[in-house]
């Protein structure tokens, strides 16, 4: 069988390798265009184009792929299937209409909940107590197409956003090595999902890492795990941005202010929210290290400041 692969970032590096050990070595890799990267801000190219270098596979970088010409090329390539793992690009019909077997894409959610970019963060934002991976028939829709196979997963009370990525990279590389051979012999049954149900992962953006202290204190615990490794939640004190890594939420009323610091000891900064207490394990200031609340407390006294001012 000839298979393409299309993926960008490190969730996709255990799908390409899964298909690689289980000795089904695409054709061709897709991938987005070398891109500025780190603090240097050097070109970088992607981790799936990086480990298909390492297996001498063909690599491909169109910056569209509505253009004919682009069309073309990977007709040329004759694939019979077309693998999708956060690729970054728009389908087109026209490409998903190349490959004999269609497109097949996986996507890190029960589907139809959490559909779109940011589905990992949004689903612990949200409370969820579970998500999972889907592999998808792909269609002309965001992740609308039916759903071939899923697996499902808890999500750890204290998970953070780069801990389940991680985990969720794994459990879809698995399923698709353990699906794969069923998707080629055309065996599995597609089943559509159900639209009334389907909630959407919005991109994330940087300007929600800023903790609003009015909201209570479970809702900005989860946002700190989720926004765990990044655009990482942050707040201000003493005019900088105080990046918060990790922290829990405590049922205690303080009927202080919210951003309001009440205390700091060896277990935490405890900060009034609008309802509860948040107490800050784990903090950055510009410039430095991120570090337990103990060594910051040592350093800054924080107690009766108020997060949040500028």
């Amino acid at each position: 069988m000839r298979i393409v692969f299309a993926g960008t970032p490190e969730f996709a590096v255990p799908p390409l390798q899964a298909l690689l050990q289980g000795g089904h070595d695409p054709v061709a890799v897709y991938t987005q265009p070398d891109r500025p990267a780190g603090r240097g801000r050097r070109t970088s190219a992607s981790p799936v184009k990086q480990l298909a270098l390492q297996h001498n596979l063909p690599v491909y970088q169109p910056l569209t792929l509505k253009t004919s010409e682009a069309q073309a090329e990977l007709a040329a390539l004759r694939p019979e299937l077309l693998v999708v793992v956060a690729y970054g690009l728009i389908l087109p019909e026209e490409i998903l209409s190349i490959p004999r077997l269609g497109c097949i894409n996986i996507h890190a959610s029960l589907l139809p909940r959490w559909r779109g970019a940011a589905p990992i963060q949004r689903a612990i934002m949200a409370g969820d107590i579970e998500t999972g991976v889907c592999l998808m028939q792909m269609e002309a829709g965001l992740d609308t197409g039916p759903v071939l196979a899923r697996v499902r997963t808890a999500i750890g009370d204290t998970e953070t956003g780069s801990q389940l990525h991680d985990r969720l990279a794994q459990l879809g590389a698995q399923l698709l090595s353990d699906n794969l051979d069923a998707v080629l012999r055309q065996q599995l049954a597609a089943r559509p999902q159900d639209a009334a149900l389907a909630t959407y992962a919005h991109k994330l953006d940087k300007r929600e890492a800023v903790l609003d202290w009015r909201q209570d204190a479970p809702a900005l615990a989860r946002k700190v795990r989720a926004f765990n490794a990044w655009p990482v939640a942050e707040t201000r004190y003493a005019g900088r941005q105080l990046r918060i890594w990790m922290a829990c939420a405590r049922n205690v009323d303080s009927g202080q202010p919210p951003g309001t610091v009440l205390s700091g000891t060896r277990a935490g900064v405890d900060v009034a929210c609008g309802s509860g207490v948040l107490r800050l394990q784990q903090l950055q200031l510009p410039g430095g290290r991120a570090m337990a609340a103990v060594d910051f407390i040592n350093a800054h006294a924080l107690a009766g400041k108020r997060l949040g001012e500028a």
